[in-house]
């Protein structure tokens, strides 16, 4: 591995272990075991580096939980129970990674003033949309381009609101099971008496 590669993974761990705020240029180079001018060097700024370990722990993730979510459930099972299993999965994915989340949180803050990563997260929260229509209503985004953007739009969120109380909460954040009983609740009030 060579240095540029080693002060992102340095880079990636520092995230977790210390968030974005907290983390030195010193905490990386040693975490990386890479000299501290190598930083400038291959990234130009310790917050280049962050945020672009920044982007490649939120790709990973995303690719685990693009896996989760394409485990099949049984195809017998009620469309809540498909729906419980899925949001199951998500939790349980929020809280092996939570760091991450919180470092996102973070940088949130400063997003007016790091346009590289609001254009990241930007389009990162399009490709969500599009990837959980697809993947939990079996929209085809090209075919059904605006029907994917709005169910999309709605599981996202979901998901966002989710990650929002786990991170605060963790204890009383909604469990998968919270959330299907919860849309069950809502469809029969919604339903015509």
């Amino acid at each position: 591995m060579g240095n540029r590669e080693a002060l992102l993974e340095g880079a990636k761990c520092c995230l977790y272990e210390k968030g974005y705020a907290r983390t030195t240029a010193r905490d990386i180079a040693t975490a990386s075991d890479v000299s501290l001018a190598a930083i400038g060097y291959h990234f130009g700024s310790k917050q280049a580096l962050l945020n672009a370990a920044m982007m490649a722990a939120t790709n990973k993730w995303g690719e685990e939980l693009e896996r989760a979510l394409t485990i099949e459930t049984d195809m017998g099972a009620a469309p809540m129970e498909r729906f419980e299993a899925v949001w199951t999965r998500v939790v349980d994915s929020l809280a092996a990674h939570r760091p991450l989340f919180a470092a996102q949180f973070e940088i949130l803050a400063q997003i007016d003033s790091a346009p590289e990563i609001r254009e990241f997260l930007a389009d990162a929260q399009h490709q969500a949309r599009m990837g959980l229509a697809a993947l939990l209503q079996h929209i085809d985004p090209d075919a059904e381009g605006e029907k994917a953007r709005k169910v999309g739009g709605f599981y996202h969120a979901l998901l966002s609101g989710v990650l929002v109380q786990w991170l605060t909460d963790p204890d009383r954040a909604p469990t998968g099971r919270d959330l299907a009983d919860a849309l069950r609740i809502i469809v029969a009030d919604a339903s015509p008496r």
